[in-house]
């Protein structure tokens, strides 16, 4: 795992993003989830319409499924964990004065079954929500119509495949 988590601060882009890290007990300690936020949340703003941004800060939270669910239903009106949270302090025609762009907020046991589901390591799985949510902050949307989707899917592939993380949308078809 240590080989594995120093890899997360190899990403090159050019993005000026600060990146504020806050880790609860839960996630493992032995992976480096500063540097992999760091790592996400630059190659998605790199691999954005927002490419030139910078001076502007990302807040990332990993935490419970406990707090994950108060937020969500505090803010959305739903009572239930979910993987990813973003709260985007402004509108996209606002992030290029943007101090703080806004908080993303990751659920440990969602995400954990999550990328068992998958059979994905836990950190593959949340590089990718960490991007998804860092693209939420950016305007990027995928509730709105099916175009809006496969912008922001195609965005989150370009952004996970400059870090080495496959596309997790694309589906290969075996032959039996």
């Amino acid at each position: 795992m240590k080989g594995r988590a120093h890899e997360w601060g190899q990403f090159k882009g050019l993005s000026m993003i600060g990146v504020e890290t806050d880790v609860s007990a839960e996630w493992d300690a032995r992976i480096d989830w500063p540097a992999l936020a760091r790592s996400a949340v630059h190659a998605a703003v790199a691999n954005s319409r927002h490419a030139g941004l910078c001076d502007s800060e990302v807040s990332v939270k990993f935490t419970s499924d406990d707090e994950v669910r108060s937020l969500n239903a505090a803010w959305r009106g739903k009572d239930g964990p979910t993987n990813v949270l973003s709260f985007p302090m402004a509108d996209e025609g606002g992030l290029a004065s943007a101090q703080l762009l806004g908080d993303v907020v990751l659920a440990h046991g969602v995400c954990a079954r999550e990328a068992a589901d998958r059979n994905v390591p836990i950190e593959t799985h949340a590089a990718h929500l960490l991007v998804h949510g860092t693209l939420h902050l950016l305007g990027y949307v995928h509730e709105t119509s099916d175009a809006d989707a496969e912008v922001m899917e195609r965005t989150e592939g370009m952004a996970l495949a400059s870090i080495g993380i496959a596309d997790p949308y694309h589906v290969t078809e075996v032959e039996p």
